[in-house]
């Protein structure tokens, strides 16, 4: 079996920045252990499948992300190179494009600029409760944590500067402190320097789910643009991941929804033989 695989690099106006997603479209699901053997074997962040819905209904379909060691809740990168094949490579005709995903549906239109935006749920965040949480993060990461929160199977530190975020080294110590802790994912984030043209700085670490470091990532970006909005006092905030690629995601927050937008740079087309 041939199947067609588009690489393109998400949040990022050129290539090799931003975060890099495989997509294959399909036209019937293949099996699970299939899905995550290709997802191994690309060895990228993410990797996405999508397939017509079954209604038939025009820019309608349903979307899975597979990381190279399982499959994911929720994964803004991959939704947005998702829909960007789908609008430069297959010829989509809709402006808006509905996947139905693990975490409902998900809607992605095309804007001016080249840009594509997402709507996705906006998460909450709860102060950490336990007593060590901020200690044991803060030796992981080399950096002094000043706040600590948590999401789901997420967990949020706050760093007093950007410096400080950009500053941190990936090491064993972070996915020690993670695989003790009840979650897989870190974000680490702080205010941005004055005179950015962004408003925080983020990074990511899931090693668990075999991305030792994510380049840009849209999920924490539910999480984060929430937050900053509520500590800046306005809607609209800019976030860069601050990961050795780095990425830009313009946030919009509207009531449990937030939108998220960001650019595509096309890689790769190649076929997959199985």
């Amino acid at each position: 079996m041939d199947l067609t695989i588009y690489q393109v690099d998400a949040f990022a106006d050129d290539v090799f920045k931003g975060n890099p997603a495989a997509i294959v479209p399909l036209k019937d699901w293949l099996s699970d252990t299939a899905l995550q053997a290709i997802a191994m074997e690309n060895n990228l962040a993410e990797t996405a499948y999508f397939v017509p819905h079954e209604s038939g209904a025009e820019g309608h379909f349903h979307l899975r992300w597979f990381t190279p060691g399982a499959e994911v809740d929720l994964c803004g990168h991959a939704t947005l190179a998702s829909a960007y094949v789908l609008f430069k490579y297959l010829d989509e005709a809709s402006d808006t494009l509905v996947f139905e995903t693990r975490s409902g549906a998900l809607a992605v239109k095309q804007e001016e600029g080249g840009f594509l935006s997402m709507d996705f749920p906006a998460l909450s965040l709860d102060p950490a409760t336990e007593n060590d949480l901020i200690d044991v993060f803060s030796k992981a990461i080399g950096q002094s944590v000043h706040e600590a929160f948590t999401s789901q199977e997420y967990v949020m530190c706050v760093l007093k500067s950007e410096a400080d975020v950009r500053a941190v080294q990936y090491s064993g110590a972070i996915e020690d402190a993670l695989r003790a802790s009840p979650f897989w994912g870190l974000i680490i984030t702080a205010p941005a320097d004055a005179g950015q043209d962004y408003d925080f700085v983020s990074r990511f670490f899931a090693p668990e789910k075999g991305v030792p470091e994510d380049s840009v990532t849209g999920s924490a970006h539910c999480r984060l643009a929430p937050f900053w909005a509520e500590r800046l006092g306005k809607n609209d905030v800019v976030g860069y991941q601050a990961s050795p690629r780095g990425g830009e995601v313009r946030c919009a927050l509207d009531g449990e929804r937030v939108t998220l937008s960001g650019r595509v740079a096309p890689y790769l087309v190649g076929t997959i033989s199985i």
